[in-house]
Parts: C-alpha cells; sequence; structure tokens
C-alpha cells in the first residue's frame, strides 16, 4: 500500500459522514428524453409522446429513470464540496465507477422538469491502493417535496 493511498485515506475518513455538496440545476428536455429513448431502444408512450402521456397517470411525459440515474456523472461535476483538502489529490492515478446500492426511483421526472444532485459521503473504505466511497446521492425536483431518486454510488480513486 502507497504512502499517497494512506495519507488521503486518513484526509477522507475526517470528513466521512460529514463531507455535503449541492450541484447546479439542470433541465431535463424533452430533446434529451427522446435522445435517450433512442439509445437504449425504450420508446414507450411515456417518455416520447407528449400527447398520449397527458392522458396517462403523470399528466406528461416523464424521463426514464435510467435516464436520471445516469445523469450522475454530469450532475456530481458541479456537486463540490467546500474547502476540499487538496492533499487528497497526491499520487491519484484515475477514479472509476464500481456500482450502486439501494436506488430507489420515487418521483418521476417530467419533461421540462429541471433537476440537482445532493451527494454525502456517507462510507470510506481502504481497497488495496484504491480509496473505495459511498456517496449517497439525491436527486432534486425543482418545486418538488419528493426526490426522484435516493441511491448509494460506490466510486474508487485509485492511487500510485
Amino acid at each position: 500500500m502507497s504512502e499517497n493511498v494512506e495519507n488521503a485515506f486518513a484526509l477522507f475518513r475526517e470528513v466521512e459522514g460529514k463531507e455535503s455538496a449541492t450541484g447546479d440545476w439542470m433541465e431535463v428536455s424533452q430533446e434529451i428524453i427522446n435522445q435517450f429513448a433512442d439509445v437504449t431502444l425504450d420508446h414507450q408512450f411515456i417518455h416520447i409522446d407528449p400527447e398520449r402521456a397527458k392522458q396517462g397517470p403523470f399528466g406528461a411525459t416523464i424521463a426514464h429513470g435510467f435516464l436520471t440515474l445516469s445523469m450522475l456523472t454530469h450532475l456530481s461535476a458541479s456537486a463540490n464540496p467546500e474547502n476540499p483538502n487538496p492533499a487528497r489529490l497526491t499520487g491519484l492515478m484515475m477514479g472509476i465507477n464500481y456500482g450502486f446500492e439501494k436506488i430507489r426511483f420515487i418521483n418521476p421526472v417530467k419533461a421540462g422538469s429541471r433537476i440537482r444532485v445532493h451527494s454525502l459521503l456517507s462510507k470510506v473504505e481502504l481497497k488495496g491502493n484504491a480509496i473505495q466511497q459511498t456517496r449517497t446521492m439525491t436527486v432534486e425536483i425543482e418545486g418538488e417535496e419528493k426526490p426522484a431518486l435516493v441511491a448509494d454510488w460506490l466510486t474508487r480513486a485509485v492511487y500510485a
């Protein structure tokens, strides 16, 4: 195990359960929903047919749940914690996606809605020359009480 990963692990442990950040708002347009439908071949009317979707349970087209989930990478890019210790980056080679736990699609995202993410560093584990971080991600919908999605996202920071 490298000195870099040991030092970074100690710094991450100091903010475990405390470090949080909220990202910028992003509009989920009908165009984005249609493009996702084309890529995933999921053309269910509730996603792509505004007229027919008006008659459905949501009163409008909605984003695919997996579209909301896949936007976490983009949404989290603007969710930077205040004053992160730059020493955590010493020797960092790369960050990789490790997976998810407890994904829940709670509230549909209607076309034209704006969403943003709130991130909490909930768990930190040492895995060889990597630090596995579990972040509880909550995707909020502007003007809605219930979030669109809550998931525990596991990533690994790999050190030299």
